[in-house]
């Protein structure tokens, strides 16, 4: 590690550490390790049912029994059900772009607490699972961001729930961005670009993959396709937000 990259990571340490207490999204003043003014919290759009059972996209009317959406009903995928308490949008989404790309990690903290409301789900509570998974950077990526968003998700989680985290995924290939894609030109774009570290650590395991955001699910669907090929007996997909 080069020393500026050192000393890039101490005062990102030492900006966590002396957060000012102010609201991240309004700026208005809030009590020390407060994040998020009651207003903006009041903003915040929390999944409520009616919503997909594989995919949580919510929908409206009044559907009162569970049900499958035309997008998962149209597709097999390998993952059992991606959860996810949050819309990605206003301040959640904000949260999650500031973290991942302007340097603020003192949003760890905050973005962990609304992935660990998945952890309530039945669709996750019911069963027990035995690691967390977090979908892997590839090599270029991390060294540009220096840290893997999923990764530290999942390490904050895990150390809540006591267990483990299990590196079990590595990204082989650079894709290109996924923004301007569809779902079929996402999956076709990421065919391929992970494969299982160790397949003994993995065969006959209940895994829970951890992403930041589910939107189309290419990412999560390729990760658990390769998951499931190499023996594990289920996964189960947990995001902070859903698009």
């Amino acid at each position: 590690m080069s020393v500026a990259t050192a000393a890039r990571r101490i005062f990102r340490a030492l900006g966590t550490l002396c957060f000012p207490p102010y609201c991240a999204a309004c700026k208005s003043a809030t009590g020390p390790g407060i994040h998020l003014c009651a207003g903006c919290a009041e903003t915040v759009r929390h999944i409520v049912p009616p919503f997909c059972e594989r995919c949580s996209q919510p929908f409206d009317g009044a559907i009162t029994q569970a049900f499958t959406c035309p997008n998962c009903a149209d597709r097999d995928v390998h993952f059992e059900c991606a959860v996810a308490a949050f819309r990605s949008h206003g301040v959640v989404r904000d949260f999650i772009h500031d973290f991942k790309y302007n340097g603020q990690r003192h949003l760890l903290r905050p973005l962990a607490d609304w992935l660990a409301h998945t952890l309530d789900d039945p669709r996750i509570s019911s069963r027990p699972f035995d690691a967390f998974v977090p979908v892997p950077l590839h090599h270029i990526r991390f060294r540009e961001r220096e840290f893997n968003q999923a990764a530290e998700l999942a390490t904050l989680v895990s150390q809540r729930c006591g267990v483990p985290v299990l590196h079990a995924l590595k990204r082989t290939r650079h894709t290109s961005t996924q923004t301007k894609l569809d779902r079929a030109e996402r999956m076709e774009n990421l065919r391929g670009a992970f494969l299982v570290r160790h397949i003994a650590g993995v065969k006959e395991r209940h895994l829970v993959l951890v992403d930041d955001v589910f939107t189309t699910g290419s990412t999560v669907e390729e990760c658990s396709r390769v998951l499931m090929r190499a023996g594990a007996a289920s996964v189960r997909v947990i995001t902070v937000a859903r698009g």
